[in-house]
């Protein structure tokens, strides 16, 4: 690692707590990472985290949160620390900033956050909305199955189904191998009209697509559209507009061209419904696995919280500060105070 990458890492020092301030949560310890030895071969080439350092990291951003925002109602553990840290690529600035706004995202918007448990979501989950194939891509990327006309929009708001995708990130995310390797979409739009697509509007596009981007410490690698309609190209008008150029570049439209399809995922890791070999699409495993879930969710999302407005202050996100450019260390100070809700 260069010099310059190194001085990223230097570590702030710890802030007394004020008389004023609330005491830190406490730090559970005896983190183990479960990476192979090749992913932890991978995680050091491509996202800068080395073995030998990475308590010394998980401290530092430990360090930060007590120091800029010592009432953010967080977990401080490693393992939970380190997700941030690996989908900033150990950028201290930049990791705090997406842990700010991953909290900043559940507070502001609690149509889709308030009550997230699995339970409260079983009639989304069994109209086979979504779900994650049982085989990794080449690359070990997990695989998120979107179909959006399994939806019937005179049964529940389009905000149901967002709450699904994020109760199954959230899931995704707990495994050390996802934060490392990511994630690919696949989403199937056969069926599609243009009065479900209105549903989709610039509003909800800007709320999730600033989620995936700027507010969850999720890698997507990859995000292949199939039997797309033609009012797709409406839907992604409204939608690139607030994607960066690197994700937006990730997008592949397939159309009925499954060979297309094929030559990104392969035909062994498909269900037959896209002209693969590995048996008929399966909806019931992965919401058995949400569904086991159900007392972590209820932990983690079910408990009062503060409202955004105490924790972060009410200052606007002005334009370009969710940029991938690290800040630094001069003017991390004063970003890291501009960031507030969406």
């Amino acid at each position: 690692m260069s010099e310059e990458s190194d001085s990223l890492r230097t570590s702030p020092s710890a802030a007394s707590l004020s008389e004023n301030e609330l005491p830190p949560p406490p730090i559970p310890i005896g983190y183990v990472c479960s990476l192979t030895e090749e992913l932890v071969a991978k995680a050091r080439e491509e996202l800068q985290e080395k073995p030998e350092w990475r308590l010394r990291d998980v401290q530092a951003l430990r360090d930060m949160v007590r120091k800029e925002y010592p009432n953010l109602s967080t977990s401080l553990d490693d393992a939970f620390l380190l997700r941030f840290l690996r989908a900033r690529k150990f950028d201290y600035d930049r990791a705090l900033q997406l842990l700010v706004n991953y909290h900043s995202c559940r507070r502001s918007w609690p149509e889709v956050f308030n009550n997230l448990r699995p339970s409260a979501l079983k009639e989304v989950l069994a109209s086979g909305f979504l779900t994650v194939l049982p085989h990794a891509d080449p690359r070990g990327c997990h695989i998120l199955c979107i179909r959006p006309d399994r939806w019937i929009p005179s049964n529940y708001p389009i905000t149901e189904n967002i709450r699904a995708i994020y109760l199954t990130l959230e899931k995704l995310i707990q495994s050390e191998e996802t934060q490392v390797n990511g994630i690919v979409i696949l989403a199937d739009y056969k069926g599609v009209s243009l009065s479900k697509a209105s549903h989709f509007g610039p509003f909800i596009a800007k709320k999730v697509i600033g989620i995936l981007q700027d507010g969850f410490p999720i890698r997507i690698k990859a995000v292949h559209v199939v039997n797309e309609p033609r009012i797709f190209k409406g839907i992604f008008a409204i939608i690139k507009p607030f994607l960066k150029e690197k994700i937006a570049n990730r997008f592949f439209l397939h159309g009925s061209d499954l060979n297309s399809l094929h030559t990104n995922l392969p035909r062994n890791i498909l269900p037959k419904e896209y002209g693969g070999t590995a048996g008929e699409l399966d909806i019931t495993a992965w919401s058995a696995v949400l569904l086991a879930s159900e007392e972590d969710f209820v932990r983690e999302f079910c408990q009062p919280v503060p409202p955004c407005d105490s924790i972060l202050g009410q200052a606007p996100v002005p334009e370009g500060l969710g940029s991938d450019a690290p800040c630094d260390d001069s003017t991390r100070a004063m970003k890291s105070q501009l960031y507030s809700c969406y």
